[in-house]
């Protein structure tokens, strides 16, 4: 199992949080950024944070694209399903409870966490997706009940067009999910606000 994504596993410190955070660094991370925004989030908790297979010009991705928002559709499909498939098997070598698992992605990681809602929703319990945006062009309306999703947007991104992520936040909707959906004054980038307001959230 471990070969199979590049990942760091950090047991939970609280006996009380039952949670487990799967962090997904976006374009040019790795298993290592978002580990003090986990720990900041929800102190306490177990992470899970794995490196994306793909490499485009040296910098780590969870799956392949074209160009700028033109992704790769079967390269993702293929790794949405060998993340959900390696989240199964994490949580039998770790002994964290599978249907705990918070996803908490920043943009091509919150993509590929959007993507494991519409194709494999049973991977994770909720989401936080950064600065995501479409990725899967009019998908089959996914089953989502019972589940809870924070997207949060930059009001002034130039990567994410306002209509693009509301269309997202519509689609989990349409499929049952609660979703909260945060706007920030801010373009790419993650604020203190939003952060506060996902520890909220959270709670």
């Amino acid at each position: 199992m471990s070969e199979t994504f590049l990942h760091k596993f950090i047991p939970a410190t609280n006996p009380e949080e039952k949670r487990t955070l799967l962090l997904l660094h976006g374009t040019g991370g790795d298993e290592n950024d978002l580990i003090p925004l986990g720990e900041a989030l929800l102190p306490g908790a177990a992470i899970l944070s794995p490196r994306g297979r793909i490499s485009e010009r040296g910098m780590p991705r969870f799956f392949r694209r074209f160009a700028e928002g033109v992704f790769d559709l079967d390269n993702l499909r293929e790794e949405t399903n060998a993340l959900a498939d390696f989240l199964a098997d994490a949580a039998k070598q770790y002994g964290y409870d599978p249907n705990q698992v918070t996803a908490v992605g920043f943009s091509n990681g919150a993509n590929i966490a959007s993507t494991l809602l519409l194709l494999r929703p049973e991977a994770i319990a909720q989401g936080v997706l950064i600065r995501s945006m479409v990725t899967l062009e009019s998908p089959a309306t996914p089953q989502l009940a019972g589940k809870r999703v924070f997207v949060s947007s930059g009001k002034y991104d130039s990567m994410v067009p306002v209509e693009n992520v509301s269309q997202l936040a519509q689609t989990f909707r349409d499929g049952g999910a609660d979703v909260t959906h945060f706007w920030v004054d801010a373009g790419h980038n993650l604020t203190r606000e939003e952060v506060e307001a996902i520890r909220n959230w959270l709670a």
